[in-house]
């Protein structure tokens, strides 16, 4: 049973296609599994690359996509202009809080330093309490095994509290990464500090 309940999953993920065509199957399949569980997707409202693969095959399906650009995106990210909805906002800042006030779930697919710095501060917001909500990486053909190596590195240095491992998910298909979504519970897992030396 679900112990979650989700409406809407923000995906971080590229502005770009990526040289693997695993990518851009790998968007649409996380689109097809989204619709199937009647979730909306909520994304960064471009027309290009991934977030247009994602945002195009939702929409096909029937699903809803609401998107989330900064003025000075539009152009450069080419906005999308058939989505359910379209918020145009002042800033990156207003962007991501925007984003995760509409979302209930997180997931980054392939992406570069934007992608990675979206889900690593909402992933901070988690640690820090901000809101309870799971954050997951579809870690499409390897793509974040890096990174996952650079989190458990964090977690040995005691740079990151080891319960990161809690709200860190990640899975290689959309259908196993949905099922750790929806089953995800919440802790508190508090910010590493060692009161011996701070």
């Amino acid at each position: 049973m679900s112990v979650n309940k989700i409406r809407r999953i923000c995906v971080f993920c590229g502005s770009s296609m990526g040289v693997r065509p695993e990518y851009a199957s790998a968007a649409r399949e996380l689109a097809k599994a989204m619709v199937k569980r009647n979730y909306g997707l909520v994304y960064g409202g471009a027309l290009v690359g991934l977030m247009g693969v994602i945002a195009d095959e939702m929409l096909a399906a029937g699903g809803e996509v609401v998107g989330v650009i900064p003025h000075m995106l539009m152009e450069k990210e080419i906005g999308h202009l058939s989505l359910t909805e379209l918020h145009i906002v002042d800033s990156m800042h207003q962007r991501k809080a925007m984003m995760e006030e509409l979302s209930d779930a997180f997931i980054a697919m392939p992406g570069g330093f934007g992608t990675l710095e979206e889900f690593c501060e909402i992933v901070t917001w988690a640690q820090l309490g901000l809101h309870r909500k799971p954050c997951g990486l579809l870690n499409v053909a390897s793509y974040y095994d890096p990174l996952l190596v650079q989190f458990s590195h964090s977690v040995s240095e005691q740079f990151i509290n080891p319960a990161i491992g809690s709200i860190v998910l990640h899975e290689d298909n959309a259908e196993s990464l949905l099922d750790l979504l929806e089953n995800y519970e919440p802790r508190h897992t508090g910010k590493w500090i060692d009161k011996e030396t701070s």
